[in-house]
């Protein structure tokens, strides 16, 4: 019989109690951690310290669980099966402020950590959370070490931390295991990366995932300069500077983003500086009729949008009925009304509008590996399997989108993955399909230099008199 799952009973929770009981709620259904990190903070009374660890301790631990996994199995006496979900999450809890959070004072981790047990209703665990993270404890040592090495923790900010003995397999023997291990990647994605990239690339992929993905935002035009926005900032006391794309502003710290001046009057929306070039490549025109087939939840559709100051059509079709209303929802808010939205059926039993469209947007569910700082739940989900299926996807919706524009119009494909199968090798099988079809430009993006991960390609279909 299945042990039930403890939950926290308390309309007060700490930051970690409720950080434990975010972790024990996206085991439970298949959700991404910010919409359950909203649904609990949207309800608790917590400060704006309390809340931002919250946040720190939750995206912190999911990211982080195979390395800290690595550092509790030779801890525990007992075999990990034997070892109730909710009490070995509260070891990565524990063990991720020890080990990687070394602002943290190990007494209060302790304590804090220990006193769970009573929170959740289970105070026979004390001890065994007391035991094993006091071993943890001596493990840890306050040094650092010069690079990757079996006794070397990455941490957050691109330096190691030395390890009273090994946990890690030695690097230069097993670098694809000490990647996986050290970095908290799947083992197949660490042998795919470790097969393409040079070791010193895969340590720096290893570190920007290994942190929290940095804050950017996006002026919106139609209702303030980027100028004015940063005006906004700095006398909130909230230090910003301007990015490369010509509405991007990045934040030196991560803010609560609905507390940001101007963000409620629809001056600003959130939007990684990489997912800005995949409107900008399309480049639609006012008036134009635009066809966004992937749409939710609306960061790109609205700034198509706003490039075309908010003249002429765009259809955005979603198959997530909830989630395309965000859609609309980010549409008021940025005073948008241009776009229409279109749900469609999963099952493709209806298909999208037919058009003929200027230009289509084509920004596909696709692995997210581009993305795993920001989507750390992506790295334990997805499956090897999985990727030949998304090819397949990605290739039906590029003919799909092909279908939809008119002669002499313009789609542009786009992904957050680093996968090649996903990117360029799928346009060039595409570019051999269609006739007409012509790559104009293309952009592959690299992780942390100085944003996200990912791909867009700018593709043109040629009107009949440019064929012949």
């Amino acid at each position: 019989m299945t042990t039930p799952v403890p939950t926290l009973h308390s309309e007060n929770p700490s930051a970690r109690a409720l950080a434990l009981q975010i972790l024990l709620d996206l085991h439970k259904r298949n959700a991404f951690i910010q919409e359950v990190l909203d649904s609990h903070l949207g309800r608790v009374q917590l400060a704006g310290p309390d809340r931002r660890l919250v946040t720190q301790l939750a995206y912190g631990v999911l990211r982080r669980r195979g390395t800290l996994d690595t550092l509790l199995q030779p801890l525990v006496a007992r075999p990990r099966h034997q070892v109730e979900p909710w009490l070995w999450e509260a070891l990565r809890l524990g063990a991720y402020q020890l080990a990687v959070l070394t602002h943290l004072p190990p007494h209060a981790v302790l304590n804090e950590t220990v006193e769970l047990a009573m929170l959740f209703q289970r105070p026979g665990a004390k001890g065994f959370l007391n035991g094993v993270l006091r071993a943890l404890s001596r493990l840890i040592t306050e040094e650092r070490s010069e690079g990757p090495a079996a006794d070397a923790l990455p941490l957050e900010d691109g330096s190691y931390r030395r390890l009273a003995r090994p946990a890690f397999p030695h690097p230069a023997a097993y670098f694809t295991r000490y990647f996986a291990s050290a970095f908290a990647l799947p083992a197949w994605l660490a042998e795919r990366w470790s097969a393409r990239y040079p070791r010193e690339e895969c340590v720096r992929l290893g570190f920007w995932f290994a942190g929290p993905a940095p804050l950017w935002l996006r002026s919106n035009p139609l209702k303030a300069s980027r100028e004015q926005c940063l005006q906004a900032l700095a006398g909130a006391g909230i230090a910003a500077e301007p990015g490369e794309h010509p509405q991007s502003i990045r934040l030196h710290e991560t803010r609560p983003v609905r507390e940001l001046p101007g963000f409620a009057e629809g001056w600003l929306t959130v939007q990684d500086e990489s997912a800005m070039g995949v409107a900008s490549a399309l480049a639609p025109e006012p008036g134009s009729r635009v066809l966004d087939l992937c749409a939710a939840p609306g960061g790109k559709t609205t700034h198509l949008a706003e490039l075309m100051h908010n003249e002429g059509r765009i259809v955005a079709c979603d198959i997530d009925e909830r989630r395309l209303r965000t859609v609309s929802e980010l549409a008021a808010r940025l005073g948008i009304g241009i776009i229409e939205t279109h749900l469609l059926d999963p099952a493709g039993k209806t298909p999208p509008p037919q058009g003929p469209f200027d230009a289509v947007l084509l920004d596909v569910p696709c692995s997210n590996t581009g993305v795993l700082g920001r989507r750390p739940e992506v790295r334990w989900r997805l499956r090897p399997e999985e990727l030949p299926y998304l090819v397949r996807l990605q290739h039906w919706l590029l003919h799909q989108a092909c279908e939809r524009v008119r002669p002499g119009g313009v789609i542009v494909y786009s992904t957050c993955s680093i996968e090649p199968e996903e990117d360029r090798l799928l346009v060039r099988a595409l570019l051999k399909e269609v006739p007409g079809l012509v790559l104009e430009a293309e952009e592959e993006r690299t992780p942390g230099r100085p944003a996200d991960g990912g791909y867009w390609a700018r593709l043109r279909l040629k009107r009949f008199e440019e064929k012949l």
